[in-house]
């Protein structure tokens, strides 16, 4: 996917922790996104990708950070178990549930963690799968170019 970006993106319809049908690019409408697709069965996803997402947050405050369970079947996310792998037991980013891995098929993921920048126009401007430094180094360079550009 990433030797056609940036692409423009209508809609990612997810649900929230309490069942309700959002759609991220109306929720986060002329804000940079950095979407995180895991699933907690996934050890990379739980013990890398969740802290570095919450590490982006805290360095990059303008930007939306979010991350997307991706059900696959008989590794299902609700509310319980995905609050269970943060020690507090809180979140602390939003955290929405992807049923039926549409949006992990819609983004053509190569696999959890996958990660997707979007612009405040609404255009995917990287997608970067893992967790380990490759793809922590091009996420922070991504985002640092891409707060220059937004700016």
């Amino acid at each position: 996917m990433s030797d056609t970006l940036p692409i423009s993106i209508d809609t990612i319809v997810v649900k929230d922790l309490d069942g309700n049908t959002v759609d991220l690019m109306q929720e986060h409408k002329n804000q940079v996104q950095l979407l995180l697709i895991y699933n907690n069965d996934c050890l990379g996803c739980t013990g890398r990708a969740i802290p570095l997402a919450y590490e982006f947050q805290l360095q990059y405050p303008s930007i939306q950070v979010a991350a997307i369970h991706s059900d696959f079947k008989n590794r299902e996310g609700n509310t319980e178990n995905i609050k269970s792998i943060f020690t507090t037991g809180q979140i602390p980013f939003p955290i929405y549930i992807d049923q039926y891995h549409k949006v992990y098929d819609q983004f053509k993921a190569e696999g959890t963690p996958q990660w997707l920048l979007i612009t405040k126009t609404g255009n995917l401007y990287r997608s970067v799968f893992g967790s380990q430094d490759n793809a922590k180094n091009r996420l922070f360079y991504a985002l640092e170019s891409l707060v220059v550009i937004e700016e």
